[in-house]
């Protein structure tokens, strides 16, 4: 897949298929839009995925923003599902005034598109003016197709970004990977920690401080599984700063792997989350947390000996 970034100058030589939108957070709503664009990439068009830098709220308005996925994430999704081009397009001034017809015509003639993949709620150009009506209305002007794919609901709500979003905040992790139709999860490299997991309580751990703009599940302690390598682990990890050590902690995500050990620190991880086992919190001393740790991976053990 090639990456194309901070430009608007972009340009693509072949026909294209082509699919707009926010994407933070591939989840099942945008099933039918991926099937869509993977058939007419077997009828020989390119599939590209045009979107904008994360998040484009924070560059134009300073807005925070927190994102289900980085763009490195994103960009690791979307090439497993097989598209060739994706583009992140810087959210410009000029980007944002472009009115919706000289959007089309920026798509058609810098990436050649020959087809447009998009939901029923899409919208584009300033002041999100544009929509599937108006590139319907454009096509025999401009020589492409429109496919329109309508929403996919789940509790008589359409499934969004926003939804999967507000069932990760408030810890509903197991209703937030059915919506996402796979485990949410953290990619980062492995980071050296204080080695408090190792000497004091012999549960060593891996250590990720996950960008700014990450949406992290509410403090506490998940099972979770671990992708390391080509190899899969079972893990307990806790989301959070340690209060109960001393010092000025980041906010990190830290994981034992159960029955592993190895040094790994310097490589790339990702830990995905099953379901959320308890709060993070103070306890009264060293150890009572390093009982209550032990608790944790009893239970972790006992999760997957249980369910999987």
């Amino acid at each position: 897949m090639k990456y194309i970034t901070n430009t608007t100058d972009f340009y693509i030589e072949e026909p294209t298929v082509m699919s707009l939108g926010k994407f933070d957070g591939i989840h099942r709503g945008h099933e039918l839009l991926m099937e869509h664009l993977a058939k007419k990439k077997e009828e020989g068009l390119s599939a590209v995925i045009f979107t904008f830098n994360i998040p484009p709220r924070q560059g134009i308005r300073q807005e925070e923003a927190k994102v289900l996925t980085t763009n490195e994430e994103k960009m690791h999704i979307f090439e497993q599902i097989g598209v060739d081009y994706l583009i992140e397009c810087p959210f410009t001034k000029e980007i944002m005034t472009l009115e919706a017809e000289a959007f089309i015509e920026k798509m058609v003639k810098q990436l050649h598109v020959r087809c447009f993949v998009v939901g029923s709620d899409f919208h584009f150009g300033h002041e999100r003016r544009g929509d599937y009506q108006m590139l319907q209305k454009f096509a025999p002007v401009y020589g492409y197709e429109v496919l329109v794919i309508e929403k996919m609901k789940e509790d008589k709500r359409d499934i969004s970004s926003t939804f999967v979003r507000e069932e990760i905040a408030n810890g509903n992790i197991e209703k937030a990977n059915h919506l996402l139709g796979y485990h949410y999860f953290v990619t980062g490299e492995i980071l050296h920690g204080n080695h408090i997991g190792a000497a004091k309580f012999g549960i060593p751990t891996i250590n990720q401080i996950p960008p700014e703009e990450k949406l992290l599940p509410p403090y506490g302690v998940y099972v979770t599984e671990v992708l390391l390598g080509e190899k899969r682990y079972r893990g307990v990890t806790n989301v959070g700063c340690k209060p109960t050590i001393e010092g000025k902690n980041p906010v990190g995500v830290e994981t034992h792997l159960i029955d592993f050990a190895g040094d790994v620190y310097g490589q790339t991880v990702t830990v995905e989350f099953l379901s959320r086992v308890r709060e993070e919190k103070k306890f009264a001393s060293i150890e009572e947390l390093k009982e209550q740790m032990q608790n944790d991976v009893a239970f972790g053990r006992n999760y997957f000996e249980n369910v999987t």
